[in-house]
């Protein structure tokens, strides 16, 4: 019988979080310095709901649309609530909605605390980890 891989074997654990009115100038900053295509933007309160802000949705932002980098903040571009899954579910699961929704990375909470991030990414090394 097949072992049943959960989203929690899979996905990153050490996430990066940013304050919703951080400028967009310090998201990118922090995407940079840690290497990161995306960041986690922290809840409000207890019983807030996670974002997440991309490196694409700040880009369209400022060169597309021409926003001022300077003068914008996480609030005005992130995504809330960001699309979550629990670490505790198969990760083939979570890659079928995420595919079936397009869907490049999803917060992983579970009692709505934040426990990591999956990306298309991920699930492409556990693929690649398969085959021999």
């Amino acid at each position: 019988m097949e072992k049943k891989v959960l989203v929690e074997d899979v996905m990153k654990k050490e996430v990066t979080t940013i304050k919703a009115h951080a400028t967009l100038k310090e998201a990118l900053q922090l995407m940079k310095q840690k290497g990161l295509k995306s960041l986690v933007v922290d809840k409000n309160s207890p019983s807030d709901a996670y974002g997440i802000i991309t490196n694409s949705q700040i880009l369209e932002t400022i060169l597309v649309e021409e926003g001022d980098i300077e003068l914008l903040n996480v609030f005005d571009v992130y995504k809330k609530p960001a699309f979550f899954v629990s670490s505790k579910i198969d990760v083939k699961y979570a890659a079928k909605t995420m595919l079936e929704h397009n869907i490049k990375r999803v917060v992983v909470t579970d009692n709505n605390e934040l426990q990591g991030v999956l990306s298309i990414t991920d699930l492409s090394h556990y693929l690649l980890s398969m085959v021999e």
